[in-house]
């Protein structure tokens, strides 16, 4: 039953039924609908907090009587009820927005096109070895809302994607950290990069001159936006040539240099748990936003160095009559495959493919040429890899399954060569997510 000031949750995934118990442990009126049959995970959380719900439809006249909704970061603003709710004055915002107005806790935000997830994660992993109460949340992990609506954590670190940064209005990061833009769901921006950037750049919002934003300062798109906007926090940039900046981190020779207002302290590259060049990257932002935090710099140093990285990025899978698997699943766009390609040494027999978010494959070209033998789709429609790399390759391949790819490119390779599974493309044509391709992956791998 609609009730006065009902706030209206949209989608009932991760993000969704946070907010909706978040509201409900605030004794909010909420209402969670969902255009989809809800999963039995979150519909057991709806049922065990008396949350009212409905799936597989939308009760539209109850929706436009909200006194505000939570949208779902994977509902477009371009859906038509979204639009009309925003023509008739009707708040529509994000669940970290929302989550944000319930918690006093300082927050690390983390955005990107790519590296968000390694770098928030290693971020709380330094803050954890420290000591402090800290959470972890946003597109990673639990949702922030559920977070905030069970703990009382100080500091929080969140990864925070285009999406969720739309629907963020009065939310503040205490420390922003933008690790690149490179073009990546242009068909959510009108094939648009302007747009996208412009969404990126939201992480800075409402930021002070108490504040501070960390960013990769090689970036020729971050550097170039940075011209035109003003930025009231502190900068603090990283990268190769950032050494001597007061505060920030760069490298000089073999090693990275952390420099905060007060001290700094050297780290070997050799030292990093997480290599290559990329991940030299990550690591120098997540331990320039510890040495900000005035974190012991034996703690930043010994968590760089033991970190374990996530499941499905450049994942050593296993190595079978010497060909290496590397599970690469969580690269779904053109720039993460362009690293992994980078880190490749051996000849590599390369998977690729999936839904293609719009892809200009030409940047991937000279490293193809250089370094893949064979290439391997794994996707309904693989039109657009035919056409870009025919020619460079000796091989192309199309197969419909995990399993059906490994054997492919298991028959392709040979002893010294390596597999890379790096699709630079979204898994929803064959697969429910990038975690569930890699999981079909290795098992494929497993039962060579």
């Amino acid at each position: 039953m609609k009730q006065k000031n009902e706030i209206v949750v949209l989608g009932a995934g991760e993000s969704g039924t946070g907010a909706a118990v978040l509201a409900k442990k605030h004794d909010l009126p909420v209402f969670v609908s969902d255009k989809g049959k809800i999963s039995e995970q979150y519909r057991r959380v709806l049922k065990q907090f008396e949350i009212d719900f409905e799936e597989n439809g939308h009760d539209t006249v109850r929706i436009f009587a909200a006194a505000k909704v939570v949208k779902s970061p994977g509902i477009p603003d371009t859906v038509p009820m979204i639009r009309q709710l925003k023509e008739k004055g009707v708040p529509v915002i994000s669940e970290i927005e929302f989550a944000s107005g319930f918690t006093q806790a300082k927050k690390i935000c983390i955005t990107g096109s790519n590296g968000k997830t390694t770098t928030t994660l290693l971020t709380y992993h330094i803050l954890k070895n420290a000591g402090l109460n800290v959470g972890l949340a946003g597109n990673v992990g639990r949702s922030f809302a559920w977070q905030v609506a069970f703990h009382n954590f100080d500091w929080y670190v969140l990864e925070i994607s285009s999406f969720q940064l739309d629907g963020m209005y009065r939310f503040k990061a205490d420390i922003a950290v933008l690790l690149n833009i490179t073009p990546d769901h242009l068909d959510r921006y009108d094939n648009d990069f302007q747009k996208y950037t412009d969404s990126k750049f939201r992480i800075l919002q409402n930021q002070t001159e108490n504040d501070y934003f960390v960013f990769w300062a090689d970036d020729p798109v971050i550097r170039k936006e940075m011209k035109k906007r003003k930025i009231k926090a502190i900068p603090v940039p990283y990268g190769e040539h950032s050494a001597n900046q007061y505060p920030g981190a760069g490298i000089t020779g073999k090693k990275i240099r952390f420099n905060n207002d007060k001290n700094s302290f050297d780290m070997t590259l050799e030292q990093l748990a997480l290599q290559g060049k990329h991940n030299t990257y990550n690591s120098m932002a997540a331990g320039v936003a510890a040495h900000l935090m005035e974190i012991r710099k034996e703690t930043i140093k010994q968590s760089l160095s033991d970190f374990q990285n996530i499941a499905h990025r450049l994942e050593y899978v296993a190595s079978v009559h010497g060909i290496t698997f590397i599970n690469d699943s969580k690269a779904t766009n053109i720039n993460s495959t362009w690293y992994a390609l980078e880190y490749m040494e051996k000849p590599t027999v390369w998977i690729v493919g999936g839904v293609d978010k719009g892809n200009d494959y030409d940047i991937l070209k000279p490293l193809v040429a250089e370094k893949v033998k064979a290439i391997v789709c794994l996707g309904l429609d693989n039109r657009h890899i035919h056409k870009a790399f025919e020619g460079l390759v000796e091989s192309i391949i199309d197969t419909e399954s995990a399993r059906e790819a490994v054997t492919t490119a298991y028959y392709l390779a040979k002893k010294g060569d390596a597999v890379l599974l790096s699709p630079a493309c979204a898994s929803f044509d064959l697969f429910e997510n990038y975690e569930d391709r890699g999981n079909q992956f290795k098992a494929a791998v497993n039962e060579l």
